[in-house]
């Protein structure tokens, strides 16, 4: 029984109109009166509470009060996440690449063969594409022959060319090249054949970064060069430069001999590493 009187009277409460007037408190003169019942009033609370919440992210999302809601970015935040992505993103790259020449550059100490030494190096100017300005050729060559009595380098300042093309390098040995570079073969440089016990020399000013000995390519030794150029001289007799010498170009840094298992004959193996990838000595050296 008490059950159904709840019921009846939940009922009468939403059947039950009701009424607000709003009136003058001196001449009691009725200004307004609005008409309900409890339906109607709760229809009407959850379309204002609807309403608000529409109007409220509208206006969150559509001005700039949303950047005083904590935690959300400002414009300049925003700005500086995009940034530091594409910063990171570029980063990525370059330690890839560094890594790559770096594994590469451990290998060749270690006298093995890189995995991807056949990476398409950065494309430069060959010294035949070069446009050469006409000069006085016999002021030049006394010039260039006093410097080379002095240092024995032809190439102390920077070439006003840009890239590895624009540097002018020594031959690190009269002769005859007897095997071309081909990376179809895994042959990695050239092979220069020259008289008995000739000079190597240096092809670039540079620093000895290893001289020593593997078991497959003899005495062997490395110098660094400027636009993260290598050059790679193997099976030498007797090296004349330890690890760490600062050497000019043309100034001799081994002698020529026939060291290593791999070896077939006395001969000089030269290579020229470009940012970790083997490039075609011939191309830039007139042997």
């Amino acid at each position: 029984m008490e059950k159904e009187r709840k019921r009846d009277k939940i009922k009468k409460i939403f059947q039950n109109p009701y009424r607000i007037v709003i009136f003058n408190d001196i001449n009691l003169h009725i200004i307004r009166q609005v008409r309900f019942n409890a339906r109607t009033l709760l229809g009407a609370l959850v379309l204002a509470v609807i309403m608000i919440i529409t109007g409220v992210t509208i206006l969150i999302a559509f001005t700039p009060l949303r950047e005083y809601i904590p935690g959300y970015p400002t414009g300049k935040m925003r700005h500086m996440l995009i940034r530091n992505v594409l910063v990171v993103d570029s980063l990525e790259q370059e330690a890839q690449r560094r890594e790559i020449y770096f594994k590469n550059f451990r290998a060749m100490l270690a006298g093995e063969t890189p995995s991807d030494s056949a990476v398409k190096h950065i494309a430069t100017l060959r010294p035949d594409q070069l446009q050469i300005k006409s000069y006085n050729h016999d002021s030049l060559f006394r010039e260039e022959l006093a410097q080379e009595q002095v240092n024995l380098g032809i190439n102390n300042a920077p070439s006003s060319k840009g890239g590895v093309a624009g540097l002018l390098f020594f031959p690190p040995l009269s002769g005859m090249v007897t095997a071309k570079f081909d990376l179809s073969t895994r042959h990695f440089g050239v092979d220069i054949v020259g008289k008995v016990n000739s000079r190597i020399s240096a092809a670039l000013d540079g620093t000895v970064i290893f001289a020593g000995w593997t078991i497959d390519t003899g005495y062997v030794i490395y110098l660094q060069h400027e636009q993260n150029l290598v050059t790679v001289y193997r099976h030498n007799a007797e090296l004349l430069k330890i690890q760490g010498d600062k050497v000019r170009a043309g100034e001799a840094i081994a002698i020529m001999g026939n060291s290593g298992k791999e070896t077939t004959g006395p001969h000089l193996h030269f290579e020229m590493w470009l940012n970790g990838a083997s490039v075609n000595p011939e191309e830039y050296v007139k042997f």
